[in-house]
C-alpha cells in the first residue's frame, strides 16, 4: 500500500495532514495519536469507507483488504461461521472453480485455455490456505476464544465483545494483503491477546494497527505514524523507541524555539531603539533581516491528566481474607473452595480468561454479591473504593462539579481545582452529565475515586476508553498510591508497572502468585519449557502444530505424539504430489493431472482432520 499527503478536515478543523508512507509484506505500522486525532478516520479512509480530502491510497490490482472495526455491523443474517468465513470467499470460490473445470476436463475439455485456468485456480486455492482453509478458521476462532459451539450460533445472539471478536477473526482468517485493526486487543482476554500478537507477526500482511494497549504496541509494530498538532509524522522504528525518539525531538525543538524567540527580540529592541537615531542604517538593516526570521512554532503542550491519591488511613495488616469461598452464578460454580490473604500494601491483579468469573469473583469479596459458601473477611480499618467497568449511575441533569460535591464532602473550591486536574477545567465543569462521553465519564468516575478517600482500591478494567496518556497518568498515580490495590485490567502494561501478586483464576480455583505480568508469563514459559524436554520436534510448516504441554495423561500424550507423526507423512507425500502435478503439466498429460489433483485433494483434507483432532487431543493435554 502506498499513501501519499493524505489530508482530512471537518469543517474547520483539521485532523491530519501530509499522512504519506509505504507499507508492505510483514510490515507493522501503529498509528498513535490523542483520542480525537483522526486515526479512526484514518484507517477507513485506507479501507475506502471514507475518503481524504486530499491525496491518495493506491495498492496492487487483486490485492485484498480487510477491516476490523470497532462497531463491526451486526446486520448479517445467518451464523458466525458463515460471518466470519466470508473473509474467505475467494477460498470457496477458488474451491468451486476447480470442482466446475475438473468436472470440464472429465467431459474431455482439455484445451489449453482450460488447463490454463485449472492452474490459477489451483494457485488462488493455495494462496487461500488450501483446502485445509476451513480447518484455519477454527484456529483463529479458537485463538481468539470463541468457542466451536458459539460459532454455530445466529450472528444476532452475539454480544458486543462477541460480535467484535468475529469480526477480527474474519479479517485475520481472509489472510488478506493488507489488514486494518481498530482497537483489536478490545474484549479479549491475556490469552487471546498473546495469541494475536503471534499471529499477526507470522501474517505474510501489511498490518495497520490503532491500538491504545501499549504492550500489543511495543509487541508488534515495526513503525509509527503520529497523528499530532494536525500533522501526520512517520518514525521508522517501534513503539518504545518511537516514544523516546520523539520526547527528544521535543526537547531539541523547545530549545531551538526560544533560542530563536530571544534572537527576534533581541532584534526588535535593536530596531526599536535605533530606528531614528545614529545607527538608523542598521537598525533598517536588522528590520529586514527581522522580517526574513520566522517564528518556530515549540511543541503544543496537549493537556493530559495529571493526578494523584491522597494519603490514606493505614489500615491493620490483612486486608482482605478468604476462606473456602465458592462462588457461583446461575447455578455455575465459577470459583470453588478458594482461601488467599491479601495484606496492607499488596497490589494484586486479578487475571484469567473471559468468562471465568473475575468481576463476579471481587464483587463477592466486596460483598456486592452473597458467597455460595465460605466466608470472606475485610480487615480493620480498611475503607474500600470500587471502580466498576460499569458506568456509574448519574443523574444526568446536573452538572460535573454538582455530581462530584453530591457523592463527597469537598467544596465547591476543592471540587474544581479536583476536576480540572482530569481536564475538566474551567466551564467544562459546568456541563451537565448527559453531555458526557464514554471516556469523560471514565474520567469523572475517577475524580469521585480519588476524592473517596479509600485505602483499598478495588478496580475493574480501569483504563477502559482511556488514551495512552491517560493510562500512564492512571499508572503513576497507582504507583505513588500509599494503599491496598485489587485490580481487573486487560492493559498489560499496567498490570506490570503496578501490580506486586497475581490472583489467578484457574479451573474453577484461585492462585495467588507473587510478582506481575512479566513475572506471571515467565513462570508460564519454563513450564512449557519444562515439558517441551518430552516433545517430539513439531513439523515446520505455516499449518504446522505448536508444541504443547505433555502432563500426566500418558495416553493422551501417546495419541498426540501419533498425530504429529501422521501429519508429517501426510504433508510429505502432498510435496510429492505437487512435484508430480508439476511434472505431468510440463508433459501435457491431462489425465494423470486428473487423477493427481484428487489425490492433492484427498491428502488436504485429510491433513485438514488431522490438524483438527491434533488441536482436540491437544487441548486436553494441556488441560491434564
Amino acid at each position: 500500500m502506498q499513501v501519499s499527503g493524505l489530508t482530512k478536515a471537518f469543517g474547520p478543523r483539521t485532523l491530519f495532514s501530509g499522512a504519506s508512507f509505504r507499507i508492505g509484506p510483514g510490515d507493522r505500522l501503529a498509528i498513535v495519536g490523542r483520542n480525537g486525532a483522526g486515526k479512526t478516520t484514518l484507517l477507513r479512509i485506507l479501507a475506502g469507507l471514507e475518503v481524504a480530502d486530499s491525496g491518495s491510497v493506491s495498492i496492487p490490482r487483486g490485492e485484498r483488504v480487510a477491516l476490523h472495526d470497532q462497531r463491526p455491523d451486526a446486520t448479517s443474517a445467518g451464523t458466525v461461521r458463515e460471518y466470519v468465513e466470508q473473509g474467505l470467499a475467494h477460498a470457496r470460490d477458488a474451491e468451486d472453480r476447480l470442482a466446475s473445470i475438473e468436472a470440464r476436463m472429465g467431459a474431455g475439455d482439455h484445451g489449453p485455455e482450460t488447463m490454463a485456468e485449472y492452474e490459477r485456480a489451483h494457485s488462488d486455492l493455495d494462496a487461500a490456505g488450501g483446502y485445509h482453509w476451513r480447518a484455519w478458521v477454527e484456529r483463529v476462532t479458537r485463538g481468539l476464544g470463541l468457542s466451536d459451539d458459539q460459532l454455530d450460533r445466529p450472528l444476532t445472539s452475539l454480544s458486543g465483545g462477541e460480535l467484535t471478536r468475529a469480526s477480527l477473526a474474519r479479517a485475520i482468517a481472509g489472510r488478506p494483503q493488507v489488514l486494518l485493526l481498530d482497537e483489536p486487543t478490545n474484549h479479549l482476554d491475556l490469552e487471546a491477546m498473546e495469541w494475536l500478537e503471534r499471529a499477526i507477526t507470522e501474517l505474510a500482511a501489511a498490518v495497520v494497527i490503532v491500538s491504545h494497549d501499549r504492550w500489543f504496541l511495543e509487541s508488534t509494530a515495526t513503525a509509527v505514524l503520529d497523528l499530532s498538532r494536525e500533522k501526520a509524522r512517520l518514525w521508522p522504528m517501534g513503539y518504545s523507541a518511537f516514544r523516546r525518539a520523539r520526547a527528544e525531538d521535543d526537547a531539541q525543538l523547545a530549545v531551538q524555539a526560544e533560542r530563536r524567540d530571544e534572537e527576534i527580540a533581541r532584534l526588535e529592541r535593536f530596531v526599536t531603539r535605533w530606528r531614528a537615531g545614529t545607527r538608523a542604517r542598521q537598525a533598517k538593516s536588522r528590520a529586514k533581516r527581522l522580517e526574513r526570521t520566522e517564528r518556530i512554532e515549540p511543541p503544543s503542550r496537549e493537556r493530559s491528566l495529571s493526578f494523584g491519591f491522597p494519603k490514606t488511613e493505614r489500615p491493620g495488616r490483612v486486608v482482605m481474607e478468604a476462606d473456602g469461598l465458592r462462588v457461583d452464578i446461575a447455578d455455575r460454580v465459577l470459583v470453588d473452595d478458594a482461601g488467599f490473604t491479601i495484606e496492607r500494601g499488596q497490589r494484586v491483579a486479578v487475571v484469567g480468561p473471559n468468562g471465568a468469573g473475575k468481576t463476579t469473583t471481587i464483587e463477592t469479596l466486596l460483598g456486592r454479591r452473597e458467597a455460595a459458601a465460605g466466608r470472606v473477611s475485610i480487615g480493620h480499618k480498611v475503607i474500600p473504593s470500587y471502580f466498576s467497568q460499569h458506568a456509574r449511575e448519574y443523574v444526568e441533569t446536573r452538572t460535573i462539579v454538582e455530581t462530584v460535591k453530591a457523592g463527597t464532602s469537598l467544596t465547591e473550591t476543592e471540587a474544581r481545582r479536583l476536576l480540572g486536574r482530569f481536564l475538566f477545567r474551567g466551564e467544562l465543569a459546568d456541563r451537565t452529565i448527559e453531555g458526557l462521553s464514554g471516556g469523560e465519564r471514565r474520567r469523572l468516575s475517577l475524580v469521585q475515586l480519588v476524592a473517596e478517600g479509600g485505602n483499598l482500591l478495588v478496580l475493574d478494567e480501569p483504563t477502559n476508553h482511556l488514551d495512552v496518556e491517560s493510562r500512564e497518568a492512571l499508572e503513576d498515580a497507582l504507583g505513588a498510591y500509599d494503599g491496598t490495590i485489587i485490580m481487573i485490567s486487560h492493559d498489560r502494561a499496567l498490570i506490570d508497572a503496578v501490580a506486586t501478586h497475581t490472583l489467578s483464576l484457574e479451573d474453577g480455583t484461585v492462585v495467588m502468585r507473587p510478582g506481575g505480568y512479566a513475572d506471571l508469563l515467565a513462570m508460564r514459559e519454563e513450564v512449557a519449557d519444562d515439558a517441551a524436554m518430552s516433545l517430539p520436534t513439531p513439523v515446520q510448516k505455516e499449518v504446522a502444530p505448536k508444541p504443547v504441554r505433555k502432563g500426566g495423561n500418558g495416553r493422551i500424550s501417546r495419541e498426540v505424539s501419533k498425530i504429529e507423526m501422521r501429519i508429517a507423512s501426510i504433508e510429505s507425500d502432498l510435496r510429492e504430489v505437487e512435484g508430480q502435478v508439476e511434472a505431468a503439466g510440463v508433459a501435457g498429460d491431462v489425465d494423470r493431472v486428473m487423477e493427481l489433483s484428487e489425490r492433492h485433494r484427498a491428502l488436504q483434507e485429510d491433513l485438514a482432520y488431522a490438524l483438527a483432532e491434533w488441536e482436540q487431543r491437544a487441548a486436553l493435554l494441556a488441560d491434564a
